[in-house]
């Protein structure tokens, strides 16, 4: 996977968590919702029929990977994935936690209101206590 590089958006709105075999798993800034990226490190790739068979299937793992982290975590009312790309062309996946009582339901997350950073030490223990509950489920 070389010659890899983050689109400069992602890398401005995202932390790296941690990598796994295909995909770096960043979390976004923006406390307002956890709020998860997959980003497979595959170069020129937008969409995930983009990706060989192999790599399809490991990012569907990978996704699942994380979507049980972020239940077990935060036990959302409902966690939304997708991969959208229309601000950002290069491949990544949202896994988002959404509660009833968050500051956009039912509505989607965009444009409902400005992102709100984490402070530099909320940041780190979100990051961590992220990063840990996927190592502790991915030697399951």
């Amino acid at each position: 996977m070389t010659d890899f590089f983050l689109h400069p958006q992602l890398e401005k709105d995202s932390e790296l968590v941690t990598d796994l075999a295909l995909c770096s798993v960043r979390l976004i800034n923006d406390a307002n919702y956890p709020w998860i990226i997959l980003v497979p490190r595959v170069t020129d790739i937008s969409d995930v029929i983009d990706l060989n068979t192999a790599q399809q299937q490991a990012l569907w793992q990978e996704s699942s990977l994380v979507s049980w982290a972020l239940k077990h975590l935060f036990t959302p009312d409902k966690l939304n994935i997708a991969a959208l790309g229309n601000m950002v062309p290069q491949l990544h996946l949202h896994h988002i936690v959404r509660y009833q009582h968050d500051v956009s339901w039912p509505k989607p997350i965009w444009g409902q209101v400005p992102s709100k950073a984490y402070s530099d030490e909320a940041l780190a223990k979100q990051i961590e206590l992220i990063k840990t509950e996927i190592k502790s489920r991915s030697e399951k």
